[in-house]
């Protein structure tokens, strides 16, 4: 099992950063290499809501991936997994999770997200590499969070 996690404060308030984290429909804004988001069937309070994430590769093609919510709570936390069972990534991964958490920091939020994941087979021999690749996504992934909700000057 890999387990990485990255913090940062955000200058928006916990409900903005709410709003955001918890609308499949936003990840575009915010989500590394995602290009679009199709089939939202959301349910009361987002819990379990379950979409399908278009994501692009270094190599410029689509990869359609399948989530849904396992757990939030409003101006704490929300939490998605990614549907691994009868798919390609099934070959590699028993289970991807991923939480994000947040907490108010002053005049702004700290965010926190973290990302769990089990590899299955052959996979597990490339876990730190897979480790060191969940890390820079979830920087970019805290990049885009603060681009998308940081209100920037006009210049």
């Amino acid at each position: 099992m890999s387990r990485v996690s990255r913090k940062r404060t955000i200058s928006a308030a916990p409900d903005e950063v709410w709003s955001l984290v918890s609308d499949p429909y936003g990840l575009p804004r915010w989500w590394p290499r995602t290009t679009r988001v199709e089939d939202v069937r959301e349910t009361d309070a987002s819990r379990r809501s379950q979409w399908t994430m278009v994501l692009e590769t270094k190599s410029g093609r689509g990869v359609r991936a399948d989530y849904r919510c396992i757990s939030s709570a409003r101006g704490e936390r929300y939490i998605w997994e990614q549907m691994v069972e009868g798919t390609p990534f099934e070959k590699h991964m028993r289970k991807s999770v991923t939480e994000i958490s947040f907490a108010p920091a002053g005049d702004g939020t700290k965010v926190t997200i973290t990302l769990v994941r089990t590899l299955r087979g052959l996979s597990r021999l490339g876990s730190p590499m897979m480790r060191g690749a969940a890390g820079s996504m979830l920087d970019e992934a805290l990049d885009g969070l603060q681009q998308a909700l940081e209100r920037q000057p006009p210049t």
